[in-house]
């Protein structure tokens, strides 16, 4: 991995007490905030690259409840199960990202992909099979917002580009739910999206890493304030190789094929 990207001095990758560390700190607290992950001059190519492709973006205004599920009709449109939230962003998508950008220098580099690995306990992360998902940039201007919700995959990776002058902040609650005992806790949901409950929040900064587990810990990141885009990379990996996002979910996110 070229210098010219990661700060290595900081953020030894290729140390095992280094990732060791890393690890146990993502299974402790369920998420992983590695500041100034990039080189100063790495993150100011990328913020350049994303703010001369905004135009490009592609933006949705969607209500989903907290499981991204369908209405269940067994219980009522106020229930957990089934309220509403809002999410709203502008997202470019991977086969606008330049092959020479160092953001797709980032992604391919195995030394990074071991690194996760690693950290995250996987035997080995693939891209995505089409040509939208794997790199994405999200734009979220004045009162734009991500709604309350539990991921589908068992991890996220983001890289903060752009900070708002107030809002933008993510929000979670940890270990809300356990999924794979096909717990769902609607009295813990309940209490958040009613705001009855305490949630913790991470202090995020430009060039920042984030791994999160976000299958379990419900969260949010609230409307930007201000005339500064809060601006948002996702690296998204599969532990399975040739897997694709649905057609249904590249319309929805995407608007395309």
């Amino acid at each position: 991995m070229p210098e010219s990207i990661i700060s290595l001095d900081v953020h030894p990758i290729n140390d095992i007490a280094w990732r060791r560390s890393c690890r146990e700190q993502l299974n402790a607290s369920g998420a992983l905030v590695l500041r100034q992950f990039l080189q100063p001059a790495a993150l100011n190519t990328i913020i350049g690259e994303a703010e001369a492709q905004r135009h490009q973006a592609y933006h949705t205004v969607s209500s989903h409840n907290a499981y991204l599920m369908k209405t269940d009709p067994e219980f009522s449109a106020e229930h957990p199960r089934n309220r509403d939230v809002i999410s709203t962003k502008g997202c470019i998508t991977d086969d606008l990202i330049a092959s020479n950008s160092p953001l797709r220098t980032l992604y391919n580099s195995a030394e990074f992909q071991f690194f996760l690995c690693d950290v995250l306990g996987e035997e080995a992360l693939y891209p995505y099979a089409d040509s939208l998902s794997s790199i994405n940039i999200h734009y979220a201007p004045h009162g734009k917002e991500l709604g309350w919700h539990f991921d589908n995959s068992s991890f996220a990776i983001t890289l903060l580009l752009q900070k708002p002058l107030a809002g933008g902040i993510f929000q979670y609650v940890k270990d809300l739910r356990d999924a794979d005992a096909g717990e769902m806790n609607y009295d813990g949901v309940a209490e958040v999206l009613d705001e009855r409950c305490t949630v913790d929040q991470l202090a995020i900064d430009p060039g920042d890493l984030v791994l999160f587990r976000g299958r379990n810990s419900l969260h949010r990141v609230t409307p930007t304030e201000g005339e500064v885009t809060r601006m948002l990379v996702v690296l998204a990996y599969n532990t399975k190789p040739d897997t694709a996002l649905s057609e249904n979910a590249r319309m929805t996110f995407y608007g395309r094929l």
